[in-house]
Parts: C-alpha cells; structure tokens; sequence
C-alpha cells in the first residue's frame, strides 16, 4: 500500500510538473510575441540594430553643422514572392548634418491583380544608426497597389548634429538607408475575402 502511495504521489507531482512546464512554454511564447513590438519600439526610440530613430522633426535650423557634411545613399530590395518594381528615385543625397531631406522611393505592381506590401528598413553603419532620425516613412504600414499601379512614397530624415561630438563616428561619410518589400499574404487574403462579401452582398440586392 505505501509503495502505491508512493507512485500515486510522484504521478501527481509529475503532473502538476508538466502542467507548470507547458504554462512557462505558453507564457514565453506569449511574450515573445508580444516582444517583437516592443522590440521595433526600442530599436526606433534608440538606433539600436541598425534601426534609425523616429522623431517627430528635425533640428532648428541653427543646429545645422556646415562644417560636417554627409552622404546618404538609398537602397531598395524586395522578396521575390512580391513581383513589383521597387526603387529608390534618387541614388544619393549630400547634404549637411542637422538639415532634414527629403528622399523619394518607388514600387511598381507588376502583377495582375491587387497585392500588399510592407516594407522594412535599416541603417548602415549600424554605428550610425542612433544618428540617423526618421521624420515620415512609409515603413511598417500596408501598401496596396491595384494591378499595374505605381507609387512614389517619400521619407523625410535627418542626421542628429550629436553624431559630431561621437569620436567613433568621426570617419563616417556615408550613410545608406536600405529598405526591404515584403508581400503582406494576411493582408490580401483579408482585402480577397472582403472583396468576395462585397460581391455577394451585390447579388442578393
């Protein structure tokens, strides 16, 4: 009877163990999920991992460095899922540290139908990045292209006049600011669904 006693116990224990042990899975699941905003947020609010900063605008004018000039260079990718046509309108800027610019990238939809996009960015060096502020972006919202449908969408930036009191940034000339097209499949098969609804609804009035 004790040794039955005994089994009964640690087959409870053993339960209330593998109970704990999938909550602790479930629960660090939940937060890695939950991470990846917070994440971005962090990455935005501190140049951290080659993420540029989100400000709400520029320097004042008097805060323009003349002596202390840049070159930002742009670069565009896209996943080859996505068959659009995406690039930066201009290769290059030189402009002075402090001043805001004001870039413009393009996509093309090269398919035969409405498709979602959306694009992420970083910055390199990613030494650089603190530095390198975003006023306006496209990044990180849904863009929808009917079939055919072309776009110029703009960025406004500036380089932080904090990047000259920063030794270890002292022989950074060049910044580029490189963005990535993704397609959104979650987003187009919500706009397909609703577009079936919409379609139905038409009929039955």
């Amino acid at each position: 009877m004790m040794g039955l006693a005994n089994r009964e116990q640690r087959r409870r224990r053993n339960r209330y163990a593998f109970a704990g042990l999938v909550s602790m899975v479930m629960v660090m699941n939940g937060l890695a999920y939950a991470a990846v905003p917070a994440y971005r947020a962090f990455c935005q609010k501190f140049g951290f991992a080659g993420t540029p900063l989100v400000e709400a605008s520029g320097p004042e004018s008097g805060e323009v460095l003349s002596d202390r000039s840049m070159t930002i260079r742009f670069n565009s990718d896209i996943e080859p899922s996505l068959d659009w046509h995406f690039k930066p309108v201009q290769r290059s800027m030189h402009m002075q540290v402090g001043e805001t610019g004001l870039a413009f990238f393009e996509a093309e939809n090269k398919q035969n139908e409405s498709v979602t996009g959306t694009a992420t960015f970083n910055v390199t060096p990613l030494k650089a990045a603190p530095y390198f502020a975003k006023i306006e972006c496209f990044c990180f919202t849904e863009q929808t292209l009917a079939a055919g449908e072309s776009v110029q969408m703009p960025v406004t930036f500036f380089v932080d006049p904090a990047i000259a009191e920063d030794r270890n940034l002292d022989d950074v000339t060049t910044i580029t600011l490189s963005y990535t097209f993704f397609r959104d499949q979650d987003a187009d098969a919500e706009h397909r669904a609703a577009a079936v609804a919409i379609q139905k609804n038409t009929q039955v009035n």
